[in-house]
């Protein structure tokens, strides 16, 4: 941060010692004293030349700049004058060049720390999700579908879980309809069991022990629209059961899938969630990103 407030500063520096010698000995005082300084000069010449004047005479024309004193002001000032206004370019010029050559090395400064090499492949991913078509959310399965879920897994509540798209992140919402695009054309059909989760939810889940979740309320990614959980369907029915081969098939897809979109996948942490995957990165660097 201090690198960001000290640029600005030698910059209006550098324009500050421009203007400086501009007024100095170009346009100031300076250039005021070399006209004087010349006349005085050219007077004295002329005295030399003419040793018989009288004190009145040399007076006179010390303090009148007429004739001969007219015309060398006006031949050798302005020879310098011109000369003066090529070389303030040229002291211009180096100035500047160091401005330019300050910036470029001072450009190293301002890269972020945190910028490691998944930062910047998840934002490919992402300018490449923006890129492509938006995918629409498949239409809700009516409520006969999650009956035998609820049954195997009464422990979740899913019949007062959330399954509304529009409350999760767009941009999270868009990888996840490409990783559910991936698991259909694996031969797994998913469905959203749940998406976003408010905290008192989440309260109320976690008060029922650390087997249905470890998190409290907003500790989540549910809560910032940036997880969800799916499970795969199979002849029209929701199917959770880990106890099923088909479905350990279908989890372990996911977490396939998942992880190639830059996902976290919940099947890789010691407390097992296999339906369940979110935005990569901690809650705290997410809403900073945002």
């Amino acid at each position: 941060m201090q690198m960001i407030f000290a640029l600005p500063v030698l910059v209006a520096l550098l324009v500050l010692l421009l203007a400086w010698v501009g007024w100095r000995y170009f346009l100031g005082a300076g250039a005021q004293r070399q006209v004087h300084q010349l006349q005085a000069s050219q007077a004295t010449e002329v005295l030399l030349s003419k040793p018989l004047l009288s004190m009145e005479e040399a007076v006179d024309l010390r303090t009148l700049p007429a004739g001969s004193v007219a015309n060398v002001q006006a031949q050798s000032p302005a020879v310098s004058h011109s000369f003066r206004w090529l070389l303030l370019p040229l002291l211009s010029l180096p100035l500047v060049g160091l401005g330019v050559l300050l910036v470029l090395n001072m450009g190293r400064y301002y890269q972020r720390p945190d910028y490691v090499a998944q930062d910047y492949a998840q934002a490919e991913r992402i300018k490449q999700t923006l890129r492509e078509e938006k995918l629409v959310p498949p239409p809700a399965l009516p409520p006969a579908a999650f009956v035998d879920a609820q049954a195997e897994r009464p422990s979740l509540d899913i019949n007062h879980a959330s399954r509304d798209w529009s409350r999760l992140n767009p941009a999270f919402v868009q990888t996840v309809l490409r990783v559910m695009a991936s698991m259909k054309e694996r031969g797994f059909s998913m469905v959203l069991l749940e998406g976003y989760r408010s905290p008192e939810r989440q309260n109320a889940l976690a008060a029922q022990g650390n087997h249905v979740t470890q998190a409290k309320g907003g500790e989540s990614k549910h809560q910032y629209g940036l997880a969800v959980d799916l499970a795969p369907i199979r002849n029209g029915k929701v199917v959770i059961s880990e106890r099923d081969p088909w479905a350990m098939q279908a989890y372990q897809a996911l977490g396939e899938e998942s992880q190639a979109a830059g996902l976290t996948w919940g099947g890789n942490w010691s407390f097992k969630d296999f339906g369940h995957i979110e935005q990569t990165g901690s809650i705290r660097a997410l809403q900073a990103r945002k």
